[in-house]
């Protein structure tokens, strides 16, 4: 189907002429682009009970509490940015609508960035805080029996790898996750340019975040993980957007899990581009997908 129309507006924005495109800008002018683009769809998302900043196994995570009285479940959010771009601050608005929809404590792991600290301090660092979120949940009013993990994007990437690597969780939510880093799909082309994201941004980003690693090790690429491994993962819900140039392997990740006998939910909502989960404010459809999202942990949450 065609760009919702309700999409079209943005993109003519950050289409403009004249327009930088990320990948000719260092990362520190490629984050203070991304900060300005957070003013197109403004909002501070829901009312929760508190945010408060905490250091959780060394890595600074922003603490969002829902209203009532725990212990609450427990969601690991992971921010997106290409490793290398955005903050937990910033995804403050998606971790306050999913903490007060869910009624989860959501800890936003503002894990380490490229190219200062490239890959493995990502997955590290977000590794590292949901182990102690599940031996350690009470002190922030959690339940240890009922923990997920989530992210868009590049936080897709990282909470796909959390939920291969540490037992224990009873959700992952993967928004638009980077798994192939290969950068192989056929929609990394078909939706390369023009969408927001685009192919020569995803070659940016992988470079400075792969560096000398080999892009199939499955810390990196997730859809190249060991058979064992994806089917010990969490039951996943998996979202995508028709226009995206990570649709594919979202897709073909999800794809992965189902036939190693791992309950998924996927949905690829049309009309939409890469980011649109974070701009429930001026997008029908990103409100729509967190809806969904919070529905699934709702689920999750109540087994």
């Amino acid at each position: 189907m065609p760009i919702d129309p309700a999409v079209q507006p943005l993109l003519d924005i950050v289409n403009a002429p004249g327009s930088p495109g990320l990948e000719s800008l260092s990362p520190p002018e490629a984050r203070a682009l991304y900060e300005g683009l957070a003013l197109l769809a403004p909002g501070d998302g829901a009312e929760v009970a508190s945010v408060e900043e905490r250091s959780i196994a060394g890595v600074r995570c922003q603490i969002v509490t829902p209203t009532g009285e725990g212990p609450f479940p427990v969601l690991i959010w992971i921010h997106g940015g290409g490793w290398v771009i955005g903050t937990a601050d910033q995804s403050l608005p998606t971790c306050r609508d999913l903490a007060a929809g869910a009624g989860c404590v959501v800890v936003d792991v503002d894990y380490r960035l490229a190219p200062e600290h490239p890959f493995p301090a990502a997955p590290d660092d977000c590794v590292a805080v949901t182990r102690w979120v599940l031996e350690h949940a009470g002190e922030l009013g959690g339940d240890p029996t009922r923990v997920a993990t989530g992210g868009d994007s590049a936080g897709g990437n990282l909470a796909a790898v959390v939920a291969n690597e540490v037992p224990g969780l009873v959700l992952q939510v993967l928004v638009y996750p980077g798994t192939d880093l290969t950068l192989s799909c056929p929609s990394i082309d078909e939706n390369g340019e023009g969408y927001l994201l685009t192919k020569a941004s995803m070659v940016w980003f992988t470079n400075h975040y792969v560096g000398a690693a080999d892009p199939k090790a499955p810390r990196i690429s997730p859809l190249y993980a060991d058979d064992e491994v994806i089917a010990a993962a969490p039951p996943a819900l998996v979202i995508t957007a028709e226009f995206d140039p990570l649709r594919d392997e979202g897709e073909a990740y999800a794809a992965r899990l189902r036939d190693a006998g791992v309950a998924v939910q996927a949905t690829r909502y049309d009309g939409q581009i890469h980011g649109f989960f974070s701009m429930p404010s001026i997008l029908p459809k990103g409100q729509a997908a967190v809806d969904e999202a919070i529905a699934a942990l709702r689920g999750a949450f109540a087994t």
